[in-house]
């Protein structure tokens, strides 16, 4: 009989602890679709401590360390680059949002008053680098090795008709080197946390059909905990949607 009271009361501990979860999340964007999540959450049993990290690289390491339950921040030609890399074992479990990156300028009114050998300033990791060159080559600035990809880096620029200069800097250090710079291509999650609004401020967007959807990403092994479904189920509820949609007005896409 002692152990079986022993066994249920271990069994509700790690049911309860099960509903206490960390998730990690960027400035911006994914930290204020998570804090509207927080208490639609709270109201089905699951309790999330929502986690903001200033950079791309340690909200990874935290989730493959165990310091967090889930993250909430990247793009999966993002998080497939930190796997390669790193040798994460984590994966995406479900798509969030669609952020078109922005090209930015304190200076021009339009990539075509960019003049030969202006500066640009893009993030200095893989995907996002790549990321922004190729909006740039989507718009006609440059042209692009195809064999690079999706992470093409300066080295991969085969046209460059203006002979533009490339500086790469943390991405969220992107919107302070506006005052250096020409132009500055700009993840829209630092962008509005810099007061920067994609629809009136950007001199050109990223098309609304790249292959960067963000997505929630956990442990492997954590797939089918019930945790995770409900918050899914939350993050694709009708009223998140409608928060998105209507605080963002087009800058932030649902992607589900």
């Amino acid at each position: 009989m002692l152990r079986l009271i022993a066994a249920a009361l271990t069994l509700t501990a790690g049911m309860a602890s099960a509903q206490d979860i960390k998730i990690g999340v960027t400035p911006g964007e994914h930290a204020e679709i998570m804090e509207q999540i927080v208490p639609l959450a709270s109201a089905r049993g699951l309790d999330i401590d929502v986690i903001e990290f200033s950079d791309y690289v340690v909200p990874n390491t935290a989730l493959a360390d165990g310091d967090l339950d889930a993250n909430s921040f990247q793009h999966v030609p993002y998080l497939d680059n930190q796997i390669k890399d790193r040798g994460f074992d984590i994966v995406a479990v479900a798509k969030t949002i669609t952020t078109p990156m922005g090209v930015y300028s304190d200076k021009l009114t339009s990539l075509d008053a960019l003049a030969e050998g202006a500066t640009v300033s893009i993030p200095n990791d893989p995907t996002n680098g790549g990321r922004a060159l190729l909006v740039l080559a989507d718009a006609g600035v440059i042209q692009v090795d195809p064999d690079a990809g999706l992470v093409p880096t300066p080295l991969n620029i085969t046209d460059n008709a203006k002979k533009l200069k490339f500086r790469e800097l943390d991405a969220a250090q992107l919107p302070r080197s506006l005052a250096d710079v020409d132009a500055a291509i700009i993840n829209t999650n630092y962008a509005l946390a810099a007061g920067l609004n994609p629809r009136e401020d950007a001199i050109a967007m990223e098309k609304p059909d790249s292959p960067y959807a963000n997505v929630i990403a956990v442990r492997k092994g954590d797939e089918d905990a019930p945790w995770l479904k409900t918050l899914v189920e939350v993050y694709h509820s009708a009223e998140i949607k409608e928060f998105i949609e209507t605080k963002y007005e087009g800058a932030v896409i649902p992607a589900w």
